[in-house]
């Protein structure tokens, strides 16, 4: 029995698993992992470049709040919502094109921003042109509150990205 036992072969184990390719459930991991960490940084980088536009609505509400409560004169609150979408305008377009509009040419402007339909030069937005040089009483409410949705409308559709 002993020759028979002489011609076995010892065991011999199988080569090492290697760590190279990886399991699909690894592979599934990184993909996961990747898509993860490109949409958090596109959702940061698109938040950053509409900041403004946060501030700005934050702004109006503001104002908002102001006209509600009676704590500020509708002249002054038109001059300020005047200011703000300057303001927006200014972070949008460049200077050159936005920076010496007034009147007639700044309500086409904001017109052309909100599209079609839009009334800045012949509806509520007109206040934005005539408010200064009226008598203190006459603007009302609710002009004035319909001016605010029309300025909140029209920050909202303007582009983000900054200026172009």
């Amino acid at each position: 029995m002993k020759p028979a036992l002489a011609q076995l072969r010892d065991i011999h184990l199988p080569a090492p698993v290697s760590w190279w390719p990886p399991a699909p459930g690894w592979w599934l991991l990184a993909a996961v992992l990747l898509l993860s960490v490109s949409g958090l940084f596109w959702w940061l980088r698109r938040r950053r470049r509409s900041r403004w536009r946060r501030i700005a609505l934050g702004e109006l509400a503001r104002l908002r709040a102001l006209l509600k409560s009676h704590q500020a004169q509708p002249q002054t609150l038109v001059g300020e919502l005047s200011i703000l979408l300057r303001r927006a305008a200014l972070s949008c377009f460049p200077r050159a094109e936005v920076a010496a509009l007034h009147g007639e040419r700044w309500l086409a402007f904001l017109d052309r921003i909100l599209g079609a339909g839009s009334s800045f030069q012949s509806g509520d937005g007109r206040l934005l042109a005539v408010a200064p040089y009226l008598p203190r009483p006459a603007i009302d409410e609710t002009s004035l509150l319909a001016l605010f949705a029309l300025g909140e409308r029209w920050l909202k559709k303007l582009p983000s990205g900054g200026r172009r």
